[in-house]
């Protein structure tokens, strides 16, 4: 096997017999997007596509054995990452159905909920949509104002929008697809909120049209997405049958009494939202998916087109320029970095969702983790998808060379399933807190009232082969004048790891000046933190994908690939460290005179990477005929 093969096989993972079937399978089914339709034509072709998947067992993967599905969620999430390669509209649409529409069926509802539905949903014979968001409400789902009030005399709860700002909004399957809308709202039953739950809305007949109370609108034209018809609901006093509540851990008895496993409102919530947690790992993955897509586009561009020579009509390739290379190979290392970090991710919440109990602080560190990587990805994708447009010049812009709708198609990725801003808020408060049982959502109070004494022993919970990254660490160099320590693994992962802990400590201490009875004033000790509350999401997030590539090296047999590897991690750490140097030297971790090597040991990775670009992008493994990059013919 060559070298591209062997990278392949060791990103691919687990899961590399459902890449590798998908390679195949998906490139036979005529995925790629079409320009040339507008957009009635792309929706519905992605309703064509969609069926065509079915049989692929992707979908079923996701669900549970007993209710129909075949129990594979790694499979699930790696499957919906494939359709990233060939039409995000696809994937989205894809993720929409089964991923959120099916994921709160199977996971917020009960036996009856998954006798009911499930079966239909896998097979399209049910087509529903997520009904979170709101226009006023985001990030902030505890305080969406949709409501459902029960009637004690008719055993319904009646769905409404009170307000404008109430209007289910940029809902995926609402504006022509979704029959069905899995529906957020705070639940009310003898004139007490219990807070958000979630519930089964009907929305339109089989002909298509509004069911009375119920009006839908259609986002129309968006920066990309096409074929994903997102829209708009509204509810006026619609009435749906008790039953239609998800009642896994909230329950309304005939007579209206309210019950639930789980006392605390906020726990309550939260474990709602944390069953969810596979819609981030899934849009993290196919972020990075994409991402790899147009790197493959503009590493092949940049191995094929000339450019100015040394003297007339002697040209250079791109890639043989020292700026080209600068542009590409750490966008590339940190890709492998984010492929071995989520392969990492998608495994622990395979093993979580496979489990009867599992130990709710895995759970906790799941969805920190994974809240984390989803924003890590999605903000590297868009920056590599515009770098690699760039790097391909005018060709770059045109739509047949596919990087201007890679571009349009992630950008929301950023904003999908959080913003990536709040979500290494979310990060940050799980250290913050040391995983407490009882915490106060992501308001600031809470979080300052929970800050921790001590994050040291949080920062030390290794997230893969701890016993191998201890080694590395132990085994590094002592402080010295040779700039080449800083090659040396276990020195990167000392400062990754140094530095996370200072961050954490002196954000912690930042916080605890609050006067934790006064909301205000923990408010406004809060938000002059944020930065730093952020940046330690950040670095967390920088620590656990370097450790996740030193574990993926560990586990590849082939020698050439893995002393690839080594060199391409080494690239992702000292780049890394490079876009912070500031703090580095600002806190004495790094000397000035160690600190100017770090660019010259990026240089020379980049001179023993360059004859392996080929191999590099090969392991991504994106078939070159896959790529649908007219300039590459």
């Amino acid at each position: 096997m060559t070298l591209g093969d062997e990278l392949r096989i060791s990103l691919d993972g687990k899961w590399r017999h459902v890449r590798e079937k998908s390679r195949v399978e998906l490139a036979g089914l005529d995925l790629a997007y079409d320009h040339d339709l507008n957009l009635e034509q792309a929706r519905m072709r992605g309703l064509e596509q969609m069926r065509k998947l079915v049989p692929t067992g992707v979908p079923a993967s996701g669900f549970k054995v007993e209710n129909g599905g075949t129990g594979d969620p790694g499979m699930a999430v790696t499957g919906i990452g494939m359709l990233a390669q060939f039409d995000l509209s696809l994937m989205v649409k894809a993720g929409v159905q089964w991923g959120l529409f099916g994921g709160a069926i199977e996971n917020l509802g009960t036996k009856k909920h998954h006798d009911l539905y499930i079966r239909d949903l896998i097979n399209l014979d049910l087509i529903g949509c997520f009904a979170m968001t709101e226009t006023g409400h985001g990030s902030d789902v505890q305080s969406i104002e949709t409501t459902a009030t029960y009637d004690i005399e008719t055993q319904q709860f009646v769905i409404n929008s009170p307000t404008p700002s109430s209007r289910k909004d940029y809902i995926g399957g609402a504006a022509l697809h979704a029959e069905v809308g899995a529906v957020f709202a705070q639940l009310i039953t003898k004139g007490e909120n219990h807070g958000v739950h979630c519930f089964v809305v009907p929305l339109r007949d089989k002909e298509g049209n509004d069911l009375p109370g119920v009006t839908t609108s259609d986002c129309g034209h968006k920066g990309g997405l096409g074929g994903v018809d997102n829209g708009r609901i509204m509810f006026d006093h619609v009435r749906i049958p008790r039953d239609n509540l998800l009642n896994k851990y909230g329950q309304v008895d005939e007579g209206g009494t309210y019950s639930s496993p789980i006392d605390n409102v906020n726990r309550r919530f939260f474990t709602m939202l944390g069953t969810l947690v596979r819609g981030r790992v899934s849009v993290g993955g196919s972020a990075s998916a994409a991402c790899e897509v147009a790197l493959s586009i503009a590493g092949r561009y940049a191995l094929e087109r000339k450019q100015f020579g040394p003297a007339p009509g002697d040209e250079v390739t791109l890639m043989d320029y020292r700026m080209h290379q600068r542009r590409l190979l750490p966008l590339i290392a940190k890709s492998y970095a984010y492929r071995f970090a989520q392969n990492q991710l998608t495994a622990r919440m395979h093993r979580l969702q496979t489990t009867d109990e599992p130990d709710p602080q895995e759970s906790r560190e799941l969805e920190g983790r994974a809240a984390g990587l989803k924003a890590a990805q999605t903000w590297h994708a868009t920056k590599a998808i515009q770098e690699a447009r760039e790097a391909c010049g005018g060709a770059g812009y045109l739509a047949e060379n596919r990087l201007t709708t890679l571009k349009g198609d992630t950008d929301v990725f950023t904003t999908f399933e959080g913003d990536n801003h709040v979500l290494f808020q979310l990060v940050a408060k799980e250290l913050l807190t040391a995983y407490a049982q009882e915490v106060g959502g992501l308001d600031p109070v809470g979080l300052v009232r929970f800050a921790a004494g001590t994050v040291a022993d949080v920062v030390k919970e290794r997230t893969a082969a701890s016993q191998l990254i201890q080694r590395l660490i132990d085994a590094r160099p002592g402080k010295s004048d040779d700039d080449h320590d800083l090659l040396d693994r276990g020195a990167q992962l000392d400062l990754f790891e140094d530095r996370e802990q200072h961050v954490l400590e002196t954000a912690a201490r930042r916080l605890r000046r609050a006067d934790k009875d006064d909301p205000k004033a923990a408010f406004e000790v809060f938000n002059a933190a944020q930065d730093h509350v952020i940046r330690a999401g950040r670095v967390h997030i920088d620590r656990i994908v370097l450790e996740a590539f030193t574990a993926g090296i560990a586990r590849c047999e082939d020698q050439e690939a893995q002393d690839v590897l080594r060199d391409v991690c080494s690239l992702y750490a000292l780049t890394t460290i490079e876009e912070d140097l500031a703090w580095f030297m600002g806190h004495n971790r790094l000397a000035d005179t160690r600190a100017k090597t770090v660019t010259s040991l990026v240089n020379e990775l980049l001179v023993k990477l360059r004859p392996h670009t080929l191999a590099l992008i090969e392991g991504f493994g994106v078939p070159e005929d896959s790529l649908n990059a007219v300039m590459l013919h």
